[in-house]
């Protein structure tokens, strides 16, 4: 497993014995330091009604199931009211995600809200490494799967975040890269 943590990293205007120390939540992996099946949990998280309120205002998420409480209990479907499903992905994903700095979104996949999250629930997540493969000249693709669950175990959100990542040394690459588009150009999927 890729180790977390323990990486340094200088930036633009830290004292030099500043820039030595390894950052926390800062990787520098490379899309070679990726190893597929690799998993780790996050700590828990419990989502409180201001701040689900306050996402609720931020994002203009007002439908009566996330900020009305008379119709969630009285009308609604689960007699309580639920966190917006946006916040539970964001939190979700932020909960297991690592700042590598020398990866970059490329978008998601498969995102299903599997079961409500509900005011007060305490949520985890699990970050799988599922897939690699080469994309271009400087960097891979990567496949990851974020499975956030609720209380004792639940499954409650499922997603897969595609990433790219540059190669530590591109040269090294390049015999992957060309064999990939001989096969059929640059994989895109």
């Amino acid at each position: 497993m890729a180790e977390i943590g323990v990486h340094a990293r200088g930036l633009p205007g830290l004292p030099e014995d500043h820039a030595r120390l390894p950052v926390w939540n800062s990787e520098d992996w490379y899309f070679e330091d990726f190893r597929i099946g690799d998993e780790i949990r996050s700590i828990r998280r419990t989502i409180s009604e201001g701040e689900s309120m306050l996402f609720n205002s931020l994002v203009m998420d007002h439908h009566p199931y996330v900020s009305d409480d008379r119709f969630a209990t009285e009308a609604g479907q689960f007699g309580r009211r639920l966190v917006a499903g946006a916040m539970v992905f964001s939190y979700g994903l932020g909960l297991a995600a690592t700042n590598c700095l020398n990866s970059f979104s490329y978008g998601y996949d498969k995102l299903r809200f599997v079961r409500p999250v509900f005011i007060g629930d305490t949520i985890y997540t699990i970050r799988k490494n599922l897939a690699k493969q080469v994309h271009d000249e400087r960097m891979g693709k990567l496949r990851v799967s974020y499975s956030v669950y609720k209380g004792e175990g639940e499954l409650a959100l499922y997603a897969e975040h595609l990433l790219t990542a540059l190669y530590r040394d591109p040269a090294r690459m390049a015999d992957e890269v060309a064999a990939a588009r001989a096969a059929g150009g640059r994989a895109d999927g």
